[in-house]
């Protein structure tokens, strides 16, 4: 058997000795970590708290969009859409000709000209703008696919859209690539429709992601500070002038065509067009002289739109009656200047009446030499030539006019014709407007109102009068006048069947650039003109500047206003003036008829006119008999005149209204 040796039992003392030994090496161990817990946290602490959030963050710039531009129904002229914008770290690139080969196919953009933005330096350089859809998905493929997340980036910005393209781009202006307005509306208010660019630093993965919470944060709409604008265009109406403007540069081959159509009661601007326009979604495609708005930068001479501010302030001076007779030789000499007509031939002798109808330069260049230097210019500023009308829209100019202490004969006769001075369409529809507006002049506007991102108003823009040009008895004495324009004289292409329009044609010889006289062969053919008399409710002004082919405002500027003011009445649903088939139900009470006429006098006192006999005629036949007297018409009803409140025959002062009564 073998032998079983004994255990030597353990020493309790040694037990002891080695549980001394392990809590000392674990409070060693303790202290270390301690101390080493110390040093990162006190001593070092803010040096790795900066390295971890450099590692685990990103600084991105978060931009909210641009206010929207509406017209006056909330229809969308202008809006804006968040975008993403490629950028390149050069400091990261490895191989730059590699990055720019492959990139190059993706965004469609020339290798050089990556190459040339990697050869910047620096930390960030962009590559390429505002991309969006498919392409934007492609890069980012492209990034995933090639792991270049450390030099290849996004960062939002904002894109402008212009949903109806040209669509009154000359008053909208455009934004440039940095967001700022560069003309028209988006310049002139850039300061409250921009939105704000915020600095916002976002927790990322080590692709430059944001993660957790930052991923919606990221995606969060701020545009908080953005305004909206209304403009008082209407877009259906600024379709219409558009549409007849593009005709006319089909059909006349002018330099430029400019048109306005504005509310004379209100002083709103409801169309604004020129051409040549531009696109603003592609304005660097167009040319510089193209994206001007022209109704208020372009100044020329009016030529005979201008007489009616002149026939207006004659009848107020007294110096004419509507009556008076002229004797026109064909011309007249003043101060060694010829002034003619513009047939060139002699109307003989003919009324005041006719000499506006007619256009009769030598009768005005008669009227302004009797009214003078001083109170024709006093005149004219109060109709709002010689300065800014104030509209929203930036380029505005004053135009030209001269100081009446410089004036000689020669100035004045010229003056009185629309000649010697300068003027813009802007300020001619707004005069026009006054007369249609009983005299009053009112600033005209573009802006309807501001509103704040949350909906409420920050600013509405209302009528605001600015003074009386004519007493409302002269008014109604001119409008005739006017009237008589487009219903037998110069402007009868501007007429529409059904409705009373008055209005002003014009035609003026362009002058030089180098202000040397005037170019031989070119001009500015107009009309100006308002509708319907009896209650205006659209002045339009047609501009076409150095036509081929015709070039008399009568000729070619009337049609289109005629055009523009048929598809007004059709749209806004205007009544025609006067309704030949209108039924039983639509006809007046008839008049209480004076049992007994006075005679026809044999002889009218100086100073008075004689009412004439108005039944069986027409509200334009009536509105013409009264004109030539002196007599503003307010007519009741429609179809022929079967009665008049002032009996015919009857002798009375000038300047008064006459009601007539019409039934069908």
């Amino acid at each position: 058997m073998k032998r079983l040796h004994a255990v030597k039992p353990f020493s309790r003392k040694k037990l002891q000795k080695n549980i001394a030994i392990f809590v000392v090496f674990i409070w060693i161990c303790m202290l270390v970590l301690v101390g080493r817990f110390a040093w990162l946290q006190i001593v070092k602490g803010d040096v790795y708290a900066e390295l971890a959030k450099s590692n685990a963050t990103a600084d991105m710039v978060r931009q909210t969009p641009r206010g929207k531009i509406t017209d006056r129904n909330g229809r969308e002229l202008a809006i804006s859409r968040m975008t993403s914008s490629l950028f390149v770290d050069p400091y990261e690139v490895k191989d730059p000709e590699k990055l720019a080969s492959e990139l190059s196919e993706v965004i469609h953009v020339p290798e050089k000209e990556i190459l040339d933005d990697i050869a910047v330096g620096g930390r960030f350089v962009w590559v390429k703008r505002q991309m969006e859809g498919e392409e934007e998905k492609a890069v980012r493929k492209f990034i995933s696919d090639n792991n270049y997340y450390n030099c290849l980036g996004f960062q939002e910005e904002v894109k402008r859209y212009y949903p109806n393209d040209m669509l009154a781009a000359n008053v909208i202006g455009f934004v440039g690539g940095a967001d700022n307005g560069l003309a028209g509306i988006e310049h002139s208010f850039d300061a409250l429709i921009k939105g704000a660019a915020e600095e916002e630093t976002l927790t990322t993965d080590q692709r430059n992601r944001p993660i957790l919470g930052d991923i919606f944060r990221s995606h969060r709409y701020a545009g908080d500070r953005c305004k909206d604008i209304t403009l008082t265009l209407e877009a259906n109406v600024q379709f219409i002038v558009e549409q007849a403007l593009d005709k006319v540069m089909e059909k006349n081959q002018p330099k430029a065509v400019t048109a306005i159509v504005m509310d004379p009661s209100t002083g709103e601007i409801l169309a604004m067009a020129s051409r040549p326009s531009f696109n603003p979604n592609k304005y660097w495609e167009s040319r510089q002289e193209d994206m001007g708005n022209r109704a208020v930068s372009f100044i020329y001479e009016p030529g005979s739109t201008f007489k009616a501010m002149v026939a207006g302030a004659a009848l107020q001076e007294k110096a004419v009656t509507p009556n008076q007779t002229f004797v026109d030789p064909g011309f007249v000499m003043v101060s060694d200047r010829r002034i003619q007509n513009w047939n060139g031939e002699s109307f003989g002798t003919i009324s005041f009446t006719d000499v506006v109808k007619n256009s009769v330069n030598t009768g005005f260049a008669q009227v302004g030499l009797q009214l003078g230097g001083e109170k024709l210019t006093s005149y004219a500023k109060s109709f709002g030539f010689g300065a800014y009308t104030g509209i929203e829209i930036p380029g505005e100019e004053c135009g030209l006019l001269f100081e009446p202490a410089d004036m000689r004969d020669s100035d004045i006769a010229t003056m009185a014709i629309g000649q010697s001075i300068a003027v813009t369409p802007l300020q001619l529809i707004t005069a026009m407007s006054a007369i249609a507006n009983d005299g009053i002049l009112l600033k005209p506007h573009v802006i309807k109102k501001i509103n704040n991102a949350d909906g409420s108003v920050f600013k509405e823009y209302g009528r605001e009068e600015v003074h009386r040009t004519l007493e409302s008895a002269t008014v109604k004495t001119l409008t005739g006048l006017l009237e008589q324009v487009v219903a037998t004289g110069g402007g009868q292409l501007a007429g529409v069947k059904g409705y009373r329009i008055a209005g002003k044609t014009g035609t003026a010889q362009k002058i030089r650039e180098d202000g040397a006289g005037y170019m031989e062969g070119r001009y500015i053919a107009s009309f100006c003109g308002f509708a319907p008399v009896e209650n205006p409710r659209f002045t339009v002004l047609v501009m076409i500047d150095d036509p081929s082919g015709l070039f008399y405002g009568g000729q070619i500027a009337a049609p289109v206003a005629g055009e523009i003011f048929s598809q007004l009445f059709r749209y806004y649903h205007v009544e025609p003036s006067s309704d030949p088939f209108a039924g039983e139900d639509n006809k007046l009470p008839a008049p209480a008829v004076p049992k007994q006429q006075p005679a026809e006098p044999r002889s009218i006192p100086e100073g008075k006119v004689m009412i004439p006999d108005l039944k069986g005629c027409s509200i334009r036949e009536a509105s013409q008999k009264l004109a030539e007297i002196g007599v503003a018409i307010n007519a009741e009803g429609s179809g022929i005149a079967v009665a008049q409140d002032v009996p015919a025959y009857a002798v009375v002062d000038p300047n008064i209204t006459v009601t007539v009564f019409f039934s069908p």
